[in-house]
């Protein structure tokens, strides 16, 4: 039987094949000691789609809407189930952030040691 952890809402990791997983469909998505966004499907949106212009952009260029010349707007979906696992604004060029890195070696020895000493709470 697996060793899953929940890491954010629909994404778990899997200690015992270190892989990314959703929580929703379990799809694996590659290794969990690179970015689990390399398994994930990208979609990027220019920002004024999300935060639409609250005035005329034709009338007056300064809208409330981000300019799509400076920054992007990506999607991360799982190609399992189209969940949506994270969204991030960066400048059009970026590379993609990695922001979740596990010790996937303490987590196993946590999950050991609650499972030695019957404490759910340390299992957890």
């Amino acid at each position: 039987m697996a060793t899953i952890e929940r890491i954010t809402e629909y994404l778990d990791v899997d200690l015992d094949r270190e892989t990314w997983r959703c929580s929703r469909c379990e799809r694996e998505h590659g290794s969990a000691r690179e970015s689990y966004k390399r398994g994930l499907l990208v979609h990027r949106r220019d920002p004024a789609e999300v935060h639409r212009p609250l005035i005329d952009p034709e009338a007056y260029p300064y809208t409330f809407a981000p300019d799509a010349a400076w920054c992007q707007l990506l999607e991360y979906y799982c190609p399992g189930c189209a969940a949506l696992v994270e969204v991030e604004y960066l400048p059009p060029g970026h590379p993609i952030t990695h922001d979740i890195e596990l010790d996937l070696d303490w987590l196993r020895r946590r999950r050991a040691a609650a499972a030695t000493t019957g404490d759910e709470e340390t299992e957890r």
